[in-house]
């Protein structure tokens, strides 16, 4: 006579302990993933709501932070990430930016005129001379402060640079900067000619400060540039030629 197992119905034959349906491979991986995923998600949202400097056992640590979504936190991080300023500082006039000078022509320039007097009256400023065309730059950051045509300087240029020095350019084939534009040192603003009062293409560099003429040499010298050796300390440069 057949055994009969604890549980067995009288009359049914006995077919082993019953086992629950097997889910498919794929259906199995889903729902592991889906769960794992839901997982990580309660875990995030813990993480982000509770604040770095708790410490277990402690209860301290700032309300503000615990009631921070995730959303919140992850649109805070975005804000500071468009705020940093990925290009650096804009040069501006009095700022903590370094006190670059740099020369006002990169290409080969002869000195044809000092600060000195010429024909019975005072040159204010030294002549750089150039051909027709060559670039010529900021010396210093500033705003300009003038950029037309001014009697016998011709097509001229003058930039604030701050702490009442005023630098001038005279004598421009072209300028390329506009009155309340911003500019750095060493970025062109026009290019060398021969208009206004002039008998050659040259640059006229001129310095004034607090409303007097200064001797663009020696000024320019005690900031660490050379004009008469055409060299920079700045950027360590030396004029080509």
């Amino acid at each position: 006579m057949p055994r009969q197992m604890p549980g067995q119905q009288p009359g049914k034959p006995y077919r082993g302990r019953r086992r629950l349906p097997k889910l498919p491979s794929r259906r199995y991986a889903a729902v592991v993933t889906t769960a794992f995923m839901a997982a990580s998600v309660v875990a995030l949202a813990a993480g982000a709501v509770v604040p770095d400097n708790l410490t277990a056992g402690h209860g301290s640590g700032d309300q503000t932070a615990q009631n921070l979504s995730v959303e919140d936190r992850l649109n805070s991080v975005d804000q500071a990430n468009r705020a940093e300023d990925r290009y650096g500082p804009a040069v501006s006039v009095g700022s903590d930016e370094p006190d670059v000078w740099l020369l006002p022509l990169k290409a080969k320039f002869e000195i044809t005129t000092l600060f000195e007097m010429r024909w019975g009256t005072m040159h204010f400023g030294v002549d750089l001379a150039a051909p027709y065309g060559t670039p010529f730059y900021a010396a210093h950051a500033g705003v300009v402060k003038l950029a037309t045509w001014n009697g016998g300087y011709g097509n001229c240029i003058e930039i604030d640079n701050g702490n009442g020095i005023i630098t001038i350019y005279g004598h421009a084939s072209a300028l390329l900067v506009v009155q309340g534009q911003q500019v750095k040192a060493g970025q062109q603003i026009g290019n060398v000619g021969s208009t206004g009062f002039s008998t050659g293409d040259h640059l006229h560099f001129e310095i004034t400060v607090n409303g007097g003429e200064y001797d663009p040499i020696k000024f320019m010298l005690q900031r660490g540039v050379d004009i008469q050796n055409r060299q920079e300390a700045a950027s360590g440069g030396t004029v080509i030629g």
